[in-house]
């Protein structure tokens, strides 16, 4: 019974169905329950929160990213995906802070100054909370000042800076600087990502990683975190 649940809960993951109302993206499953009924299925049947999050969501998004990347998903698919596991957690998260799980780590985001673009940066914050971890989401148009403050109180492992316009990722730079004079750059890694940017950018900018989508920054992340054993 609790091996069925899971095993549903990851395929309506990757059939982008939030709740019973959705067809998924082959169709025909109306009326069936979604990810937010089946997570809730899995509390009522005490299957453990880290279970559910690890096998059911995480497992169902890695399935959704092998096909975005082969193009087998597009856009809109993977979103749906996305918003179907963002909404799990937030069911999930009580039952997460009474167990004491852990989080896989702090990450603060931010489309940088000047620029107002924020569906990459969103999707971004959607597919990190449903790999666990916490996600403060700053928003568009955010300034070096802005984020040097929410790096020194909200101490975040992980810094995410979004730009989709070559005349605005100059203030990734920026804001980098700041962190430096402020004496926090060492407290935090910084991923780079944006339509404006590239690796080589990440590099010259003396940025940790470039991240070309999602989930390329939840690999990235994997990578830092197993430096770190």
């Amino acid at each position: 019974m609790k091996e069925d649940i899971i095993a549903l809960l990851k395929e309506n993951v990757i059939q982008g169905r939030r709740t019973k109302d959705d067809e998924g993206i082959d169709g025909n499953m109306v009326g069936t329950p979604g990810v937010l009924e089946l997570t809730q299925l899995a509390l009522e049947n005490n299957i453990a929160p880290n279970i559910t999050i690890e096998q059911g969501l995480t497992a169902g998004m890695q399935i959704v990213g092998d096909k975005f990347a082969a193009k087998e998903y597009f856009i809109p698919d993977m979103l749906a995906s996305a918003e179907a596991v963002s909404g799990a957690m937030d069911i999930l998260k009580p039952y997460l802070e009474k167990s004491d799980i852990a989080t896989k780590g702090k990450f603060a985001i931010a489309t940088v100054k000047g620029d107002i673009h924020d569906i990459g940066k969103n999707i971004v914050a959607i597919l990190l909370r449903g790999t666990g971890y916490e996600v403060n989401d700053l928003g568009i148009d955010v300034s070096s000042e802005k984020i040097v403050a929410v790096v020194r109180e909200y101490k975040p492992d992980f810094l995410g800076l979004s730009a989709l316009l070559t005349t605005t990722m100059v203030a990734m730079g920026e804001t980098i600087e700041a962190l430096k004079e402020n004496g926090l750059r060492d407290k935090v890694k910084v991923l780079i990502g944006g339509a404006a940017v590239s690796e080589e950018y990440a590099q010259e900018i003396e940025a940790d990683a470039y991240c070309a989508d999602g989930f390329h920054a939840i690999k990235v992340l994997e990578n830092f975190q197993k430096a770190k054993l």
